[in-house]
This record gives structure tokens, C-alpha cells and sequence, in this order.
């Protein structure tokens, strides 16, 4: 007997309750288990879209039933996350691609948001004999600094590459790009997709250590990662005229835009910027080691800002990847020519071949030396000439901090006091040089080899 038929049997009619009761599996029951799984279904679906944490947070028992593949790269500890049960981007990707946006556009929009930079456990790896032993104690206190979670970006605006000053072969596994963020300039440094384990690791540990080593003024901001998935980006504050010796050599040029000039007057106000952010370092037992005017970045303002903080970061961790490389030696000091221990003094010398670079616009020193010449040089007592811009009291301060003996150098405090004496009688006359720079000729004074590479972030 159907449905209908028992009803009509059971009930009297007009009795509502009663056919309800014999109706109550099909218009009540299938229903709601019908309406309550699309529910679901469609809640999940969205969190699985906008929310992918809070996914793991809702199945934590289903990923621990999944055997755990077999890593190229590193384990993410716990705790590497501001939220918890995640893990890192390159654990759980299959594939690794970056995006590779067209000159200029209007909106890239990428899926992950910035999020605070995480600490990577970063195992010591013994030194190569021409690596410097100096032993940092460096031990940061500051933890990486959180985006307010109410204005994370959720996109970058106007993405385009960022161009090299010069073209050079490249074995980088890092690309530039320009972008908008918050109404700010930035700079992306975003991993390529055939970056390995390693460069993954070194990545996201020297993005860590800039977050660890803390803010100062005269070093460029650190905003954020994106680190949950590829492409693997840190985002850095854009400083507008980009490294101090490109800034330099338009300074030669008649015309430029934006305008670029050099005074005595800056030359020394910029230096004690450097100065600042040097004695910074050196207050956390940490040196620099790769301080040259490409190694030293120029805001809008004419603002200096101390970078190459990746030779600090290899250095700290005694990275076995570090190469001689002989477009360095040129502002080496001495004692690290002959592969002696850095120490504070080194940074000042190649504190001082940046102020000859400065006052000569961009010029290469030792220009008429061999890098293979350079030691003996050197040891005859020889020093730079006097750039025809440069005043008596700038050129006293470079050939203090060149001195052979680095007992002899002065102190970072020392330069400083007499950057800041040397400022207030400085002129405001802008300097001029011959010509704008012989790319290739540069090139071959400064001592590099074809295979080194000329990236400023």
C-alpha cells in the first residue's frame, strides 16, 4: 500500500498532524539533510578558498593520517607560523613556478598574502679557507614584525621588472620587480621557479635575518614575505635612485631625469648615513664586508641606505656557498687579501674606498692596478690618488681609513666626528667629471669577471 493510500487510510480528513506524520521522511527529513550538506559543502568551499589555515585547523587529524612525503627542502619546526598548524610554502608544494608579469599592468593579484617573516633553524656549515673567521654574537632579540591583519595587502598594484643598471651574465635565483603596495613604492624579490632546496632556504633565511636584525634609518624597511606558496616574495621599501653608483654616473651626465647632483656638502651628509647604519651592524658583532657605493641604495630625497646585507647574512652562518669572488678585492683591506681574520677595521677601509667613489662620481679605484697586482701595491705604501673634486678634509678621512696597519684606522666613532665637522664646512657647489663612464672599461679596473653579477637588492 503506497503513502497516499495509507494516509487516506489512517487519517480522517482535513487531519493535518496526521499526514504530516506519514509525510514526515520525504518533505521533512530528506530535505534538511539535502539543505544542510550543500550548506556545508558551499561553507567549505569557501574557506578552502579565502581561508586555507583555517582549513587545516578544521581537518588537523586527516593531515596527520597522510604519510609525510619525502622533502628536497627543509622541515618547517613548529611554531614557524604566526597561525598555527601550517606549514611552510615549499614543503607541501608539487610544483614551483613564479609569475612573469608583462612590462607594465595594472593589477597582479597573488593568493597569498604578506605575512610575517618566519625563523629558520640555519645549521652552521664549516668555513672555506679563504672565508673570513670572524665569529658574530650577533643574537637578535626582535621578532619579525606582523602586518596589521586588517590591512593585509591582497594584492600588488602596477607590477613591472625592475631593470639591472647594467648587463651582466646572471646566475641569480632571484628576479626584481617595481610595485605598489599601500600607496607606497616597493620592490619585489621574488624566487624563481628554478630556484633548488637551498636557494629556497637561504631565501627565507635571509629574509628571516633581515626581519631579526631590526630597523634603523638608514637601512632599507623590511614590510613583509609571502611565504605560504609560491612565488616566494619579500617585499622591501623602493628607494628611488636606486644603488649610489649608478646615482653616481648620472650625476656625470648634463641632463637627467630625475635630476641627479652631487655636492661636497652631500657627499659628506650621505656618509655619515652609511657611517650610521655600518656602526649599527657593528653593534650587533656583525660586519659588512661587501661595502662599496653598489652596495649602498639612494631615496628620493637623496636619502643613503646601507644594503648588501647578504654577504652579513652568509657570513653569520658561515655559508659554504660564499665563492671568491675578484670584483671584491678591489675594496678589500689588505689582511683580507692575504685571507687574514676580518675584523671591524676591514669595514673601515672599504669605508674609505666609498668615499673615493663618491668624490671621483663613480670611478673605480685602483683603476690602473691588477687585481693580482693589488697586494704588492699595497705593501710599497701606495694609496689612492686625490679625486680632482675631492676637498683636503674628505681626502684626510680616506686616507685615514686606508691606512696598511688596520690598528692604525680610525674608529667608526672617530669617522663619523669628523664627517660631522667636515660637513659644516663643506660647499654646496655641484662636483663635475669628465664623461659619463665607459661601461666596459669600468668593468675591467674594477676587477670583474664575467660570471659575477651586478644585482643591487
Amino acid at each position: 500500500m503506497s503513502s497516499l493510500s495509507e494516509a487516506d487510510f489512517r487519517c480522517q480528513h482535513g487531519d493535518t498532524i496526521c499526514e504530516i506524520r506519514v509525510y514526515e521522511q520525504e518533505v521533512i527529513v530528506v530535505p534538511i539533510f539535502l539543505l544542510s550538506s550543500f550548506l556545508f559543502t558551499l561553507v567549505f568551499i569557501f574557506l578552502l578558498r579565502f581561508c586555507p589555515e583555517k582549513v587545516d585547523r578544521i581537518r588537523p587529524n586527516a593531515s596527520k593520517s597522510t604519510p609525510r612525503r619525502v622533502l628536497q627542502g627543509i622541515d618547517a619546526p613548529p611554531g614557524i607560523n604566526v597561525l598555527d598548524h601550517e606549514n611552510i610554502a615549499l614543503e607541501a608544494l608539487s610544483s614551483y613556478s613564479t609569475f612573469h608579469p608583462p612590462n607594465t599592468y595594472q593589477s597582479k593579484r597573488l593568493s597569498t598574502p604578506v605575512l610575517p617573516v618566519p625563523v629558520l633553524p640555519l645549521s652552521p656549515v664549516p668555513q672555506q679557507p679563504f672565508t673570513p673567521s670572524f665569529t658574530p654574537s650577533f643574537t637578535p632579540i626582535v621578532q619579525p614584525r606582523e602586518l596589521p591583519r586588517q590591512r593585509l595587502p591582497e594584492s600588488f598594484n602596477l607590477v613591472s621588472p625592475l631593470p639591472a643598471a647594467f648587463s651582466l651574465k646572471s646566475d641569480s635565483s632571484v628576479s626584481l620587480y617595481r610595485a605598489r603596495m599601500e600607496n607606497r613604492n616597493v620592490v619585489l624579490r621574488v624566487l624563481n621557479d628554478s630556484a633548488d632546496a637551498s636557494e629556497r632556504h637561504s631565501f627565507l633565511g635571509f629574509a628571516s635575518f633581515l626581519a631579526q636584525l631590526g630597523p634603523h634609518p638608514f637601512l632599507p624597511e623590511l614590510l613583509g614575505v609571502v611565504s605560504l606558496r609560491a612565488p616566494l616574495v619579500t617585499v622591501v621599501e623602493e628607494l628611488e635612485n636606486r644603488d649610489l653608483l649608478s646615482f653616481l654616473w648620472r650625476c656625470r651626465q648634463e641632463r637627467t631625469d630625475p635630476l641627479a647632483e652631487m655636492t661636497e656638502r652631500r657627499i659628506f651628509t650621505m656618509a655619515q648615513q652609511v657611517a650610521s647604519a655600518l656602526e649599527f651592524l657593528h653593534g650587533k658583532d656583525l660586519l659588512h664586508g661587501n661595502l662599496r657605493a653598489r652596495s649602498v641604495l639612494v631615496s628620493q630625497g637623496f636619502t643613503a641606505k646601507l644594503w648588501g646585507l647578504h654577504s652579513v647574512y652568509s657570513r653569520r652562518n658561515q655559508d659554504s656557498a660564499q665563492r671568491e669572488d675578484p670584483s671584491v678585492k678591489k675594496w678589500q683591506a689588505p689582511e683580507l687579501l692575504v685571507r687574514k681574520p676580518a675584523s671591524h677595521s676591514s669595514d673601515i677601509w672599504s669605508f674609505g674606498i666609498l668615499l673615493y667613489e663618491m668624490a671621483s662620481l663613480g670611478e673605480a679605484p685602483f683603476a690602473e692596478i691588477s687585481v693580482n697586482e693589488l697586494l704588492q701595491f699595497h705593501q710599497r705604501g701606495k694609496t689612492l690618488k686625490k679625486p680632482p673634486n675631492c676637498s683636503n678634509a674628505l681626502n684626510t678621512i680616506i686616507k685615514g681609513c686606508c691606512q696598511w696597519k688596520d690598528q692604525d684606522r680610525p674608529t667608526l666613532a672617530e669617522v663619523s666626528r669628523k664627517l660631522a665637522s667636515g660637513e659644516k664646512s663643506a660647499s654646496d657647489k655641484v662636483l663635475k667629471a669628465g664623461g659619463p663612464v665607459n661601461i666596459e672599461q669600468y668593468l675591467q679596473e674594477a676587477g670583474y669577471g664575467e660570471t659575477n653579477s651586478y644585482t643591487v637588492f
